[in-house]
């Protein structure tokens, strides 16, 4: 589900890309124990601007990126932002349910799949959990940040953003999501006010 011209604007502001920088990605680079192996090739589901790209690029350390978003404004704009970087990245107008035709990514493509508060946006959401787990690789990692069913319920969420009405998850309906397709939770979680759910989970061998 595309996002509307609040959310969009919301998501290109500053405020928002510092909060990303300063506290969700140092939040889940602790969570994952650190940036990812040398060599890392990562998928991004709903990349919007490209400005979560670049963090995976120069904080997690991946050594390419694949990155898909919906809405080809966001796509036009992330190329912008990562055309220093084009020989590492590559964009594609797509589905994160179905990154085998955005990329011809086979079973086991990636050593993470990254997930910047997206799959909330999908109406069949477990589709994408379920390829988020398809192309990691046995030991590669599913790094989250979401936002849950009691978050969207929220009278300035709903007034201010258009999100899909059926079928939101919960943190826990999430969680329980995530083994059913060979993930298993890394550690600790990261929960805030029931609102927001941060965490990495593995892939089984």
């Amino acid at each position: 589900m595309l996002m509307n011209r609040i959310e969009k604007a919301a998501i290109n502001n500053p405020a928002r890309r510092a909060l990303q920088r300063l506290y969700e990605v140092p939040t889940l680079l602790k969570l994952a124990g650190g940036p990812l192996p040398p060599g890392a090739k990562a998928a991004e589901l709903g990349c919007g601007p490209g400005y979560g790209t670049r963090l995976i690029l120069d904080l997690f350390g991946a050594a390419h990126v694949d990155a898909v978003d919906l809405d080809p404004y966001m796509i036009t704009r992330a190329r912008r932002r990562l055309a220093s970087q084009k020989h590492r990245v590559r964009l594609a107008v797509g589905d994160a349910t179905d990154l085998s035709t955005a990329f011809g990514a086979p079973d086991g493509a990636y050593d993470a799949v990254f997930d910047f508060a997206i799959i909330h946006h999908i109406p069949d959401w477990r589709s994408a959990l379920a390829e988020a787990a398809r192309v990691l690789k046995p030991g590669g990692v599913f790094v989250f940040e979401e936002v849950t069913a009691h978050a969207l319920a929220r009278p300035t969420y709903r007034r201010l953003f258009d999100h899909p009405t059926e079928d939101r998850f919960s943190a826990d309906q999430f969680l329980e999501q995530l083994p059913r397709h060979g993930l298993a939770v890394r550690g600790s979680l990261t929960r805030i006010q029931g609102d927001y759910l941060l965490g990495v989970a593995v892939r089984a061998d």
